[in-house]
Formats: structure tokens, C-alpha cells, sequence
């Protein structure tokens, strides 16, 4: 019965021995590959730092940009109010030469027929002449 104890105890000992053989080997490859992961997240991590100043660079140029645009549409802005002005000049003279022809548009339908009546008469004289 002693032999079967020991035996027993021996072979006990030998799974025993198998399985920590198993579990050293798995627990190697966990750490390969955990070293591999830790590897793997501080290239993230650098990618993400520079990722991040590039961002930070982007933005600054179009802060930039932007106040750029804003300068130049500023000073588009007194462009249009002298484009503006012009109009106002250019209606305000067409109107005031619409009064004035109203106004005067008896004194200018006299002035025609006098001319016509002018070169009528000049138009007779040279052919007196001739």
C-alpha cells in the first residue's frame, strides 16, 4: 500500500511539475507580448505629442488666417461705403439734371425749334447766294 502512496505522490508531483512548466511558458509569452503592447503605446504616445503640435501649429496659422481675412475685409469695407458714395453722387446728379430738363424743357423745345429756324434760314441764304 506504501507503493501506492508513493506512487501516487510521485505522480502528483510530476503534473504538478508539468503544469508549472506550462504556466512558466505561457507566462513568458505574456510578457513578450506585454512588452510588445508597452512598445506599441509609447509610439502611440509620441505620434499623439507630435500629432498634438501640429494641431497646435495648424491652429495658430489659422488664427492667423483668420485675422487676416478679418483685416482685408475691413478694408474692403471703406472700399464699398466710397462705392456707395459714388452712387449716391451719380443718382443725386441725374436726378438733379431730370429737374432741370423738366424745368427747363420749354426753354429747351424753343431753343430747337430756334435753331431749326436758324439753319432753315441759313440753308436759304446759301442757296440765295448761289
Amino acid at each position: 500500500m506504501n507503493i501506492v502512496l508513493y506512487s501516487s505522490i510521485a505522480l502528483i508531483a510530476i503534473a504538478f511539475l508539468i503544469l508549472v512548466v506550462y504556466v512558466v511558458q505561457t507566462l513568458k509569452t505574456l510578457q513578450t507580448t506585454l512588452q510588445h503592447v508597452a512598445k506599441t503605446v509609447e509610439e502611440v504616445e509620441k505620434q499623439m505629442h507630435e500629432i498634438g503640435k501640429e494641431t497646435a501649429q495648424l491652429l495658430h496659422k489659422t488664427n492667423a488666417l483668420a485675422d487676416d481675412v478679418h483685416k482685408k475685409a475691413e478694408s474692403l469695407q471703406s472700399v464699398f461705403d466710397a462705392v456707395k458714395q459714388v452712387g449716391v453722387t451719380v443718382q443725386t446728379f441725374n436726378n438733379s439734371i431730370s429737374k432741370t430738363l423738366t424745368t427747363n424743357e420749354k426753354k429747351i423745345t424753343q431753343a430747337i425749334q430756334w435753331g431749326q429756324t436758324l439753319i432753315e434760314i441759313w440753308t436759304k441764304w446759301k442757296e440765295k447766294r448761289k
